[in-house]
């Protein structure tokens, strides 16, 4: 009897001890997320098991730059409501609305403060994985030492499994004006 009671203490402890390392990580992520205007990083991007690489630059809110390292040159430019791919080497550009995007949740940053403080919570050695589930389910991750955004994964509105991992560049530098600007229809 007494070994249950010591077992159920030592539980009990750490069970509380893992409950307050999750929420000090959330805060630490809150608070660095607050102080973050804009990243630059490089990308893998796999969807449906292809992998496209490159690199992008973001800004808060709802501002979107990726280059593709693919044979198309595909560019890809979120602006705030507007979404345009453009496959440079053929000089076509394909315009699509974003408002039902689960890319939203990470364009904009009051979203991502959402799901880092309302997320559940899963710890591993190298990565806080934060799982949130709304109208899509989207699981975004986190360096665990440096606490970094390392990327995210969703299903999108056409039920495309997206699985996007990132490596930062740079932290708050600030864009030349036009970065973000949607290339005109032709």
């Amino acid at each position: 009897m007494l070994v249950n009671v010591r077992f159920y203490k030592i539980l009990t402890i750490f069970i509380l001890l893992s409950v307050n390392l999750s929420a000090d990580e959330k805060d630490q992520i809150v608070t660095q997320l607050n102080n973050l205007n804009s990243l630059e990083f490089t990308f893998d991007q796999v969807v449906n098991d292809k992998t496209e690489k490159g690199i992008c630059l973001l800004e808060f809110p709802g501002k979107l730059k990726c280059n593709y390292f693919d044979d198309k040159k595909k560019e890809l430019i979120i602006n705030k409501k507007s979404l345009a791919i453009t496959q440079k080497r053929y000089n076509k550009t394909y315009y699509y609305p974003i408002s039902k995007s689960p890319f939203l949740n990470i364009l904009y940053k009051d979203k991502l403060l959402e799901i880092v403080k309302s997320g559940e919570v899963e710890l591993s050695d190298k990565v806080v994985k934060l799982i949130y589930l709304d109208e899509n389910q989207i699981t975004v991750f986190f360096d665990k030492k440096t606490l970094d955004l390392k990327g995210w994964q969703i299903i999108d509105q056409y039920n495309n499994n997206i699985n996007f991992s990132l490596n930062i560049v740079a932290k708050n530098d600030v864009f030349k004006k036009g970065t973000f600007k949607i290339p005109a229809m032709n």
